[in-house]
């Protein structure tokens, strides 16, 4: 069985205990990392795990 990669912005946001609104504007920050997949906005489950551990997303200028 193949396991689901990514998260969508709502279990995101559930994960990091933050409403949705604020996680979509984490993502616009670049806070959050995300990718767009057709219409789709998703956080890859990897790249969130990595973020937590105090890893900053690529491509972030935010201070650590």
């Amino acid at each position: 069985m193949i396991e689901v990669q990514t998260l969508s912005v709502p279990q995101t946001a559930k994960i990091l205990g933050v409403g949705t609104a604020s996680a979509y504007a984490g993502i616009k920050r670049g806070e959050i990392p995300s990718i767009r997949i057709g219409g789709r906005l998703l956080v890859p489950k990897p790249a969130l795990e990595r973020m937590l551990q105090g890893e900053r997303p690529l491509g972030s200028s935010l201070p650590k």
